[in-house]
């Protein structure tokens, strides 16, 4: 049976949460800090950060809500958005991230995967994915299959790379952890994904998922 652990997602903007739909139309949806304190108290077994413009807009990340995070939150914290080089992963690390997740930057140079791993241990390099279902008519397909295509840059544009094979490359580099994004994969390649289910932001309290999980042998995230 799978460990049932329930991972909050919550993306950043400018400081703050946001809620949206493939990261456009955001709204407000409170501050990192004391919404990370709510889902640890109740019950959340892991907090994300992902800063969703960062690299669009090429600035670091969100290291001092990070720090800040860390001070009141005790349970595992993950942070992506913004990471180029093995300098921000050690800058995250010491803030207070257990994990740091790459999208972006692994895509670009897939090598920086394989550094960090080896520099930091694969168990705090997490791959992130954003994937979206290409049409039947589209290039990527093959055969009767619809193929998942790799977004890079929060969703924004288009890689042209297969999403079950690039999360078996980026295994291979060193990833210990992948996380899929808005559109999970999970359709006839369930063996390539490691989040089973999704629970959408604001719909289900985590004592509510709890609940659930007994009876059911999946991982989560609320997203």
């Amino acid at each position: 049976m799978l460990t049932k652990r329930i991972i909050v997602c919550m993306d950043v903007k400018k400081g703050r949460i946001v809620k949206g739909v493939h990261f456009v139309n955001l709204r407000d949806a409170g501050d990192p800090v004391k919404n990370a304190s709510i889902y640890s108290r109740a019950g959340a077994d892991e907090i994300v950060f992902l800063d969703i413009t960062a690299s669009i807009e090429k600035r670091r990340t969100i290291f001092e809500i990070v720090k800040k995070t860390a001070e009141k939150v005790f349970i595992p914290l993950t942070v992506g958005g913004g990471i180029r080089k093995l300098e921000d992963i050690r800058e995250l690390l010491k803030s207070g991230a257990d994990k740091v997740s790459i999208n972006t930057a692994a895509i670009e140079r897939p090598e920086l995967v394989q550094e960090a791993s080896e520099r930091f241990g694969s168990q705090c390099i997490v791959a992130a994915i954003d994937a979206r279902q290409k049409k039947l008519d589209s290039p990527i397909k093959s055969g009767n299959d619809q193929k998942w295509e790799v977004y890079s840059y929060g969703g924004r544009k288009a890689t042209g790379l297969d999403a079950v094979k690039w999360a078996k490359k980026v295994e291979k580099l060193g990833a210990g952890n992948m996380k899929h994004l808005y559109d999970a994969l999970t359709r006839g390649k369930a063996s390539a994904v490691l989040v089973a289910s999704i629970f959408h932001y604001g719909k289900y309290s985590v004592p509510q998922v709890k609940r659930y999980l007994k009876n059911k042998g999946i991982a989560i995230r609320l997203v």
